[in-house]
Formats: C-alpha cells, structure tokens, sequence
C-alpha cells in the first residue's frame, strides 16, 4: 500500500480477549475458514466407520484441492496425535485445509494440509430430543465443508424457543437432516431415509450398511412434513449418538410426538452392531 510517498506493508496482528496471539499463524486461520473435516470419536484407538472417513476425505480433498488424501497419511496423523496426547479414547477431527489458494484457485491441484485436533470423548446424550422443524437448504450439503455456521445458528434459536434442537426441511417441505445429525424414520418394520440433499453422515453410512447385512427392510423416500404422523418412530444419528430417539417434531402445522418403538430400537442397535470398529 503506497502511503503519502512511502510503502507499507500490512501484516497481520491478532489479540484474543485483550492479549495478543503471538503464536498463531494468521495465515493458519484463514485457511482452515475453508475447507472440509471429518470428526469421530475413538474408543480404545478403534473407531466404527473407518471406510467411509477415508473415503470422506479422499474424495473431498479431491473435489476442493485437485488433490486426494491418502488413507495412511491421515491415519499416521491420528495415531501420532493420540500417542502424543496419552489417550485411547477421544474426540478427533481432522480438518482439510491448504494455505495456497492462488494455486487452488488458479485449477492447480495441491495436496491439502491436515489439522488434527484430539479432545475428550464426547458421552451420548442420553435422552429423547424435542426438535424444532425450519426452513433451511445447506449449501453444498455432500461436503462436511467448516461453513458451519447456519447449523449452529439454527440449533441455537430452536433452543432459546424451548426446544433441543432444529430440524431442516427443504423448499418442498421435506424433511432432510438435522443441525448435526442425520435423521431416519420408523415405519411398520421398515426403516425409512428421507430422500433429499443432506450430507451422507458417516454413522448413517454405518447404520445403511448394517441394515442391509441384517436383512432389515430400509429405503430412501421424500419424507414430507405434513407425513410425520404416520412414522411409529424418528432417530437422530451421528458419531455421538447412533440411534437417539426423537421425542417430537414441532413443524409450522402443529407438533407431532413419538413414544418409544422396541422393534426399530433393536433393529437398529442389530444393524450398528453389525459393523464393529476397527483400529484406526
């Protein structure tokens, strides 16, 4: 920048709280504004769905930076960082990020840099949740991307309306997903996937591939609002919580409520069963 005759160069300078944060590379977090993750939770240094991480990553990569992640790279990463941190058990995210975006830009493929972040294990919530339908279309919902920022906003205003949680629907009045879950419904034996764009979860991936090994009857359809009341039961599904029961759906029409359903319980918990863990 030329100013009154002389060149200055602008750099960064950043204070957290009032302190400055001397140690944090700006460039580090501008980068990882843009990009992609996968998060599990490790128990004993296994974690369930190891398949569909990789394959999450890879073609993600592939899709953002031209350039895919190889499996054993990520994994050395994880593995070093769980020795490093003392523990077996934990919350891991691993972040995709590249800090040269003139090249990425530019069509240039450039093998992304990985974040892994190690913190503790995350307990399942324990209860049936109470979920506030809205009126919301993720963008580039195939794409864990780190634009996160509607999924949280969207929770928080379902909860400061008395509710747990929020619950997306489409332009059509469909049901997708939730804020951080993947949501499936109960029908007459039959496990029913709403049909609309959501990010395919990796536990829902999980859950799809046990069903069909168990011979459980599932299928992906359009799940419209104005239809909730004709599901026996709803689940919400991610790393955390493979199977939580929804306690009620409240849509713009009036609210719709769930009691406990032992035969898609068991057949759920059969099908998440049926594809154990593996060392990561």
């Amino acid at each position: 920048m030329d100013w009154f005759g002389e060149t200055w160069r602008v750099t960064d300078y950043l204070e957290l709280d009032g302190e400055p944060l001397d140690r944090v590379d700006p460039g580090l977090l501008r980068a990882i504004s843009s990009g992609h993750f996968t998060s599990m939770q490790v128990r004993g240094g296994l974690v369930r769905g190891l398949p569909f991480h990789v394959e999450r990553l890879d073609r993600s990569s592939v899709e953002l930076f031209g350039h895919g992640v190889p499996a054993e790279r990520w994994r050395s990463y994880v593995r070093s960082a769980l020795e490093r941190a003392g523990v077996a058990d934990a919350s891991v995210r691993i972040t995709a990020f590249t800090r040269d975006r003139a090249k990425v830009d530019q069509g240039i493929a450039v093998a992304p840099e990985l974040l892994v972040t190690v913190s503790a294990p995350i307990a399942s919530t324990g209860r049936p949740l109470r979920l506030l339908a809205v009126e919301h279309e993720r963008p580039v919902p195939h794409l864990k991307h780190t634009g996160s920022f509607s999924l949280s906003y969207y929770g928080r205003a379902a909860k400061l309306d008395g509710h747990d949680d929020a619950l997306f629907y489409d332009r059509a009045g469909h049901v997708s997903e939730a804020s951080i879950w993947n949501i499936c419904f109960a029908q007459a034996g039959r496990i029913v996937w709403p049909e609309a764009a959501v990010l395919p979860g990796i536990t829902m991936q999980v859950l799809q591939a046990g069903l069909a090994a168990t011979g459980t009857p599932s299928e992906t359809r359009p799940v419209p609002l104005d239809e909730l009341a004709t599901y026996d039961a709803a689940y919400l599904t991610n790393s955390i919580d493979p199977a939580l029961p929804v306690a009620a759906i409240t849509t713009p029409a009036g609210t719709t409520s769930y009691q406990p359903d032992p035969t898609s319980t068991a057949q759920i918990e059969k099908a998440y069963k049926a594809k154990p863990a593996q060392p990561i």
